[in-house]
């Protein structure tokens, strides 16, 4: 599980995807909005390509609930637990 890594996963919307945003892997990407992150929130990514071309889309967290909140807040499920048994 990504988040248990500490890993946010994100999902295209419907009808997005790798082919139809043209993405090879050359591409920057910059993700807004992880700070307010919520269960269930969308994000704003900012995709750069080399050529110069910028695309703002959004894409969906698969972070569905608030303990995979909590999680990935704490940088996966092994910080959380040893965090916890520090307090």
């Amino acid at each position: 599980n990504l988040i248990g890594m500490g890993v946010l996963p994100l999902e295209f919307k419907p009808g997005e995807g790798r082919h139809s945003l043209e993405l090879d892997g050359t591409e920057t990407i910059d993700i807004y909005g992880i700070k307010e992150l919520e269960p269930l929130s969308s994000l704003d990514l900012k995709i750069k390509r080399p050529d110069g071309r910028e695309d703002l889309i959004q894409v969906n967290s698969r972070i569905d609930t608030s303990s995979e909140l909590d999680y990935f807040n704490n940088g996966g499920v092994l910080h959380y637990v040893l965090r916890k048994l520090a307090n």
